[in-house]
């Protein structure tokens, strides 16, 4: 199960999972310093068949059985301590003078009426081997206390010091809300907003120094002062990971409080709601967080006031679909939920004559700025945007009409495989909510899909009550990491947190976020020795684990601190192959982002390790150099994607592999069965990854969801290609013409024998 799932419950002290204890190897006793054996010279030497026959008895009373589960030992505990308790005792040259004696007595009586030594005698030593390799028995109580997180409010004892007043501002995108929450922002001597994207901090550290108020921007990965002697402002604008509990303001702004239910991310919600110091909180967000808010400040003692907001422009739903690109008019937002629609979609706007903006999560802010820029401006010639659900916050678009390329999105299960999901109503309303925008050229805004069949499901998902926030998300903390490695030294980063998440306690408002990354970059560096809390703060380190360049790049930052050996800008360059030209194809493109993500990296670092990553400086002017490439790139990203796909076989394009892996194999896997431009080979491309989604349908809203969940595209496979970009009509055409062929020849292509083909023994006399 889940972390967050594992954890969660009524509260109550809860057995842990045992198996997550590791048991710490103990190496066989070699005997005296002298080579002696104590034991042997009071008594003689162990018959060690004897001794195993014993061992064994003893592992099958049911009396030692119980004895064991009241200290602790479940049946899987008990068996592996038995395991080991055996292996020491069989393997050693001697064992303690009062063992060896123990076992003597029942060796040498076994069988007689009155026998001095039994079995059961042996269970305080059994018992001490186990707590040796089980230490954690020994402090079950004092880890319980630690992962105790039912009481959170009692973290941030400055906050409880205060008497806060909450202002909830609810309401749909734009609405207003933040815009009445910031006036307060910008009217008090001093104050925090706390945002959820770089991009949102950013604006308002803008906004409010253009207002002649002092403010400074303070993200994971850059510090920016608003004085020029770096003396701090009364105002700072930052990620909400970054705000401090520590220091009074008179007013705090926390936008998008509904994320407190994300699974990664929630945490930092929370411990801004109940940590900050501040005399007004203003919370911005969905409606459906207000009873879940007002719950949490309930314990704390601190009323809620809900300020509540409509949509200031009108929204509505068309009752048509775009149905064909044809068919785009200037203002037009299409919204595609992975890259690989992204290319596609993009590069058939280009083939008819049309300029478009590409915005899409991994490109680097700056980028993501230009080209909204790009969109945005009247007297430029680029009038549609294609854009995945990145544009749901962050960036202000001027947007008459957001059209759903797609109604569902790739997703990553609990076991990390690629599923695909209907989009929740809460994700649909923020990216409809774009349309329109107050201020902007278009006074109304527009929502549809681009297909027929979609647009019934659409209006659904939008007309449904987004569901009420039923938890906030909590996150342990270093301290008590820290707390947990002293009482299990032995134990590694991945495991400490894995038994704290078993055994926390949270009640029914709180939920253990998901600690998936934190635990893949535990394992990944544990064999490089760091002390605990420089090992914790690489575990935190925000990057993206599918991309290998960068991941392979924490390994290195790891290694090379480990030898507290300066990671200096020459070494970065060389490891990054700097200076970078412009990409000449999408997988270059795809390496320049993955290389800005690793300039990220060591800024993120630097602050923390200054020392360490002294280059800071030097790293921010060349990630700014890199961001001009990358958006020459994007500017370019129908050359790209043609370059792309002239590289690869015909129909069979590269891009299709950007976001499912598993259909980059299956391409090759079909190309080199059937042939790159076999039926076959576009068909399992394409297909496969539907395919292996609708085996295992999750639940959706209706018979008629599950229906469209088991497939990415409509109509035929030709026509759904054709729509996607990766085959032209000339393609077609002689695809077919080649099929033809083939058919006449009797090569089907399809590795074994049609019902109607003859058999090789007809073909062959047909052929005589």
């Amino acid at each position: 199960s889940s972390a967050s799932s594992s954890s969660s419950g009524d509260g109550g002290s809860r057995a842990p999972d045992t198996s997550l204890f590791v048991p710490v190897p103990l190496k066989p006793g070699p005997g005296g310093a002298a080579g002696e054996d104590v034991g042997a010279e009071l008594t003689r030497p162990l018959d060690k068949g004897e001794v195993l026959k014993n061992l064994n008895k003893f592992y099958k009373r049911k009396e030692i059985q119980r004895l064991g589960a009241e200290n602790g030992l479940d049946a899987r505990l008990f068996h592996q301590a038995f395991i080991s308790f055996r292996k020491y005792i069989m393997e050693s040259s001697s064992v303690s003078a009062d063992l060896h004696i123990i076992l003597n007595d029942i060796c040498c009586d076994a069988g007689k009426v009155c026998p001095i030594g039994h079995v059961d005698d042996l269970f305080p030593f059994f018992l001490r081997h186990a707590k040796q390799i089980f230490p954690m028995l020994d402090c079950m109580d004092d880890l319980r206390k630690i992962s105790d997180l039912r009481l959170p409010p009692n973290w941030y004892p400055d906050a409880r010091a205060i008497q806060r007043k909450i202002i909830f501002h609810a309401g749909p995108t734009n609405s207003g809300k933040t815009y009445h929450a910031i006036q307060r922002f910008l009217s008090a001597k001093s104050g925090i907003y706390c945002g959820p994207l770089k991009l949102l901090a950013h604006e308002i550290f803008q906004k409010t120094n253009h207002a002649n108020v002092p403010c400074d921007l303070v993200t994971g990965e850059e510090r920016v002062y608003a004085n020029e002697d770096a003396r701090q402002a009364p105002h700072i604008a930052c990620t909400i990971e970054m705000c401090s509990t520590n220091t009074p303001y008179e007013v705090a702004v926390i936008d998008e409080i509904q994320m407190i239910r994300d699974p990664a991310r929630g945490w930092a919600w929370t411990r801004a709601l109940l940590g900050l110091c501040a005399e007004e909180i203003h919370v911005c967000g969905e409606a459906a967080a207000v009873d879940l808010v007002t719950e949490l400040m309930y314990t704390t003692g601190e009323e809620v006031e809900v300020r509540n907001y409509k949509r200031l422009t009108p929204l509505t739903v068309l009752d048509y679909a775009l149905e064909s690109l044809d068919n785009l008019r200037p203002g037009d937002c299409i919204v595609c939920f992975s890259k690989n629609d992204i290319y596609s979609v993009s590069r058939q706007i280009e083939a008819r004559g049309l300029e478009c903006a590409v915005i899409y999560g991994s490109l680097p802010p700056g980028t993501k700025l230009e080209q909204a820029k790009k969109f945005n401006d009247p007297d430029d010639p680029c009038k549609i945007l294609v854009a995945t659900d990145a544009i749901g916050m962050g960036l202000n678009l001027c947007i008459r009409r957001i059209i759903f390329n797609s109604i569902v999105k790739p997703t990553v299960n609990e076991k990390g495989e690629k599923e695909i999901d209907s989009i929740p109503t809460s994700q649909a309303l923020q990216i409809a909510g774009r349309a329109g925008r107050f201020g902007s050229s278009f006074t109304q805004g527009e929502v549809t899909a681009m297909h027929r069949e979609d647009l019934v499901q659409l209006k659904e998902i939008l007309s449904e009550a987004v569901p009420p926030v039923k938890a906030a998300g909590l996150h342990p903390t270093p301290e008590q990491i820290e707390m947990f490695a002293y009482h299990l030294p032995d134990a590694t980063l991945s495991n400490l947190i894995d038994i704290f998440v078993s055994l926390s306690q949270v009640d029914g408002m709180y939920f253990v976020c998901n600690i998936d990354d934190f635990k893949f970059l535990a394992d990944m560096i544990q064999h490089i020795p760091l002390n605990l809390r420089s090992r914790y703060v690489f575990c935190t380190a925000p990057l993206n684990r599918k991309e290998p360049f960068v991941c392979t790049t924490l390994l290195k930052f790891a290694r090379q601190f480990s030898r507290n050996e300066p990671l200096t800008f020459d070494w970065l360059c060389r490891h990054t192959k700097w200076p970078l030209a412009a990409p000449k194809n999408i997988k270059e493109l795809v390496h320049l982002e993955a290389v800005h993500d690793v300039f990220d990296l060591y800024l993120w670092l630097s602050y923390r390790f200054m020392d360490m990553f002294p280059d800071a400086a030097l790293v921010r002017d060349i990630q700014k150099k890199l961001d001009a490439i990358i958006q020459i790139g994007v500017r370019n990203i129908t050359k790209l994607i043609r370059a792309s796909q002239s590289a690869a076989a015909p129909g069979t394009a590269e891009v299709v592999s950007e976001d499912f892996p598993t259909a980059k194999r299956d391409a090759r896997v079909a190309s080199d069965r059937h042939g790159a431009k076999s039926p076959e080979a576009l068909s399992i491309a394409v297909e496969a990854p539907a395919l292996r989604r609708a085996r295992n349908p999750r639940a959706s809203r209706s018979g008629t969801r599950q229906e469209d969940l088991k497939s990415y595209g409509r109509g035929s496979l030709a026509n759904r290609l054709l729509r996607e970009g990766l085959l032209t009509q000339e393609m077609l055409r002689q695809l077919e013409s080649e099929w033809q062929d083939q058919h006449r020849d009797g090569r089907y292509g399809l590795g074994s024998k049609r019902d109607d083909q003859p058999s090789s023994k007809e073909t062959g006399k047909k052929r005589k």
